[in-house]
């Protein structure tokens, strides 16, 4: 497996385009690739422009296939005059077992 926090400052003039952008790639790798585990797009509350990806891919292979999908590929260059910085940072699960759980529990129904 191979998990990535992805650091992304955006342009603000940019911003909506840039979210508008980012959501559907997000949702079309989920939807269309088996090896993209997870792309869960975030902000930070108090600075927006501040943008944060979890990443999870089932393995390097599948990462590499994301890179060349036609719809990261439009991402990258719709949104290139968009982003002002980029910071890829690798990460490690400290209990990988316990993925399945977080992400049934998604599923679950609520409890109050």
């Amino acid at each position: 497996m191979m998990i990535r926090i992805a650091e992304i400052e955006v342009d603000s003039a940019y911003l909506d385009d840039y979210i508008a952008i980012l959501k559907e790639e997000a949702a079309a790798s989920v939807l269309s690739e088996p090896g993209v585990i997870c792309i869960y797009p975030m902000f930070q509350r108090e600075t927006p422009s501040a943008v944060r990806l979890l990443e999870i891919y089932a393995s390097q292979a599948a990462y590499e296939s994301h890179l060349q999908s036609p719809h990261f590929l439009h991402y990258k260059s719709a949104t290139r005059h968009m982003v002002k910085s980029l910071n890829l940072i690798d990460m490690e699960a400290i209990d990988p077992l316990s993925m399945s759980q977080v992400f049934a529990k998604v599923h679950a129904p609520q409890v109050e």
